[in-house]
């Protein structure tokens, strides 16, 4: 598919700029970046599980998936995410924490930025069917039916580990430089001559 300068109409042609062939204006300085499109997606956390709809549009019909979606170019992401749930989960979701921010490569499309956050039900707000899904459930989350899209996947894996306790992430000490260090000390304790009164 062919494109063409929105100042004066022309075909645009491929050109080398900065290293990148890209497709640029022959007659002005017009060029056509491909720049990736924002995502957004939540992990809602209820009940002890997290919150995934089931898809009722393409990509990924009839697939699980956390709630989030494409952030709009006036908006802020955090906004959107927000949004998102609305609409898809039926259900307004405070968010929490930021779990982090993924490069999404795409052969067929625009790659996209994916921004991923925590976020709860907000005043015990039920979530519910929305307009994109066929079904909503709240699932444990070390049993997560297989989600439509892998960034979702990574996702919850980075979720899940971000649950573990903090001493089970670091490194473990050396066992028997650990049981030297809980050995009582065999030096004696300072005597002190009695004082006569």
């Amino acid at each position: 598919m062919g494109h063409f300068c929105v100042n004066c109409g022309a075909a645009l042609v491929p050109r080398v700029i900065e290293g990148r062939e890209v497709e640029a204006c022959p007659r002005d300085s017009f060029v056509l970046w491909h720049d990736p499109k924002v995502s957004t997606a939540v992990v809602v956390e209820a009940d002890g599980g997290i919150v995934l709809g089931r898809r009722s549009i393409e990509p990924g019909y009839g697939l699980w998936c956390l709630p989030g979606g494409f952030v709009n170019d006036d908006e802020d992401p955090a906004l959107a995410a927000v949004r998102e749930c609305r609409e898809e989960i039926s259900a307004p979701v405070e968010l929490t924490g930021l779990i982090g921010v993924y490069h999404i490569a795409k052969t067929d499309a625009p790659s996209m930025i994916g921004i991923a956050y925590k976020g709860r039900l907000v005043d015990g707000a039920r979530p519910a069917v929305g307009a994109e899904m066929l079904e909503v459930r709240v699932f444990p989350p070390n049993s997560l039916p297989p989600l439509a899209f892998p960034s979702h996947t990574r996702v919850m894996a980075e979720y899940v580990r971000s649950l573990a306790p903090a001493e089970a992430e670091g490194p473990r000490p050396d066992r028997e430089a650990a049981r030297r260090a809980a050995r009582p000390s065999r030096a004696q304790a300072p005597t002190h001559p009695r004082q006569q009164r």
